[in-house]
């Protein structure tokens, strides 16, 4: 059936919804990865985003049960050239489009996905409303114009866990109401692994996997957890994840972490990175289109070493302001100079603007788990 997407700027695009009648809206992007839509447009960060893939074909290898990186859906909507509605592939336990239709998410395809990405990158990345039922392009254009925008907007409370969970057998297990720190001492008397307090600002299970894979286990809080109950559990250390939206506006989680600088070895990734970077006293901005997929160049300044990263995120710290904050730049985007990383030995602190679970992506920036392990061991 006949789609129409309507772009802020007025642009129109005519398409056909593969999953049946329905509208959306978000934030316009696109992702320049050419597999891994399943792991796309289940990570938390998407919230409140409509993905364009740029590869032409998608659907192709269907969808399973393993290789989600959230609970549900987060895109608002999934645009692509061409959609294959008849998988091949062994672990295949749906099309894309029954999973998307089953959970109210609209896929369109058959329309112009290239020349979309084009004005994207041009114009910058563009509120947006897509629909089967209103066709009418001044009606789409103006309901566009009343998306709210991405920039200052705190969307961790839409996406973050309401209810401490482990993760154990690759799976979440989530904790009763009783006393936490209670649970958590039995916990660690039974099991001598590092303890970990991870801050869900919409994190991705790959995280949650790798974190296990080196041999930490991790508790999940939510993301207005405050500093006195981290304290209070005694963790070897402290995880901000991933998530969506600006990290200015996460004033909460900001002073939450001011306060526990110093206090336990710290990672974060992706928002975590901003929100430490803020924590430490620098600023950040809205990027034009943002960095999303799984072939961007990082360069590692400790080593000297170039990795291709999986990235996705729309803002960025301010490079000056991380000078003279006693911070060192350890990474930085090879495509536009933009700041990929930094650390803080003497607070035992580190962060990254990518994403070194990947998922998808290729697997260069795995070790950053081990080095987490390393500094929590020291």
């Amino acid at each position: 059936m006949k789609a129409l997407l309507a772009l802020e700027d007025g642009r129109i695009f005519n398409g056909r919804s593969f999953t049946g009648h329905g509208e959306a809206w978000g934030e316009a992007v696109f992702n320049t990865s050419m597999t891994g839509y399943q792991e796309i447009v289940t990570d938390p960060s998407y919230s409140g985003q409509m993905v364009t893939m740029t590869c032409p074909l998608i659907g192709n290898y269907g969808v399973n049960h393993d290789d989600v990186e959230s609970g549900k859906i987060h895109a608002r909507a999934l645009l692509v050239k061409e959609y294959q509605g008849y998988p091949s592939n062994f672990r295949s336990r749906m099309s894309l489009g029954e999973y998307l239709s089953g959970q109210g998410v609209l896929g369109v395809e058959d329309f112009d996905t290239r020349a979309l990405v084009r004005h994207i990158r041009k114009s910058g990345a563009l509120r947006a409303f897509v629909s089967t039922t209103d066709l009418d392009p001044a009606s789409c254009v103006a309901r566009a114009r009343k998306v709210p925008s991405m920039k200052g907007r705190d969307m961790t409370g839409s996406v973050t866990t309401t209810q401490p969970f482990l993760w154990r057998d690759g799976q979440p297990f989530f904790l009763n109401d009783g006393d936490l720190k209670a649970q958590m001492d039995q916990w660690r008397a039974d099991d001598p692994r590092p303890f970990v307090t991870l801050l869900d600002f919409g994190v991705k299970y790959n995280i949650l996997r790798h974190l296990d894979r080196v041999g930490i286990k991790t508790l999940i809080l939510p993301a207005d957890t405050d500093a006195e109950t981290v304290m209070e559990l005694k963790p070897d250390g402290v995880f901000l994840s991933n998530g969506p939206g600006d990290p200015e506006p996460v004033t909460n989680a900001i002073e939450t972490v001011k306060r526990l600088l110093g206090f336990a070895p710290m990672f974060g990734i992706c928002l975590g990175h901003q929100i430490l970077g803020l924590a430490l006293g620098g600023t950040t901005h809205k990027m034009k289109f943002g960095h999303r997929g799984g072939n961007q160049p990082v360069k590692n300044l400790i080593t000297g070493r170039v990795e291709i990263t999986s990235q996705n995120h729309g803002f960025a710290l301010d490079m000056d302001s991380l000078t003279g904050k006693e911070m060192e730049l350890t990474h930085i985007n090879l495509n536009d100079d933009t700041v990929e990383g930094f650390r803080n030995t003497e607070l035992r602190v580190m962060a990254v603007q990518y994403h070194p679970e990947a998922s998808p992506g290729p697997l260069d920036a795995t070790y950053m788990f081990d080095e987490f392990l390393d500094m929590i061991r020291l």
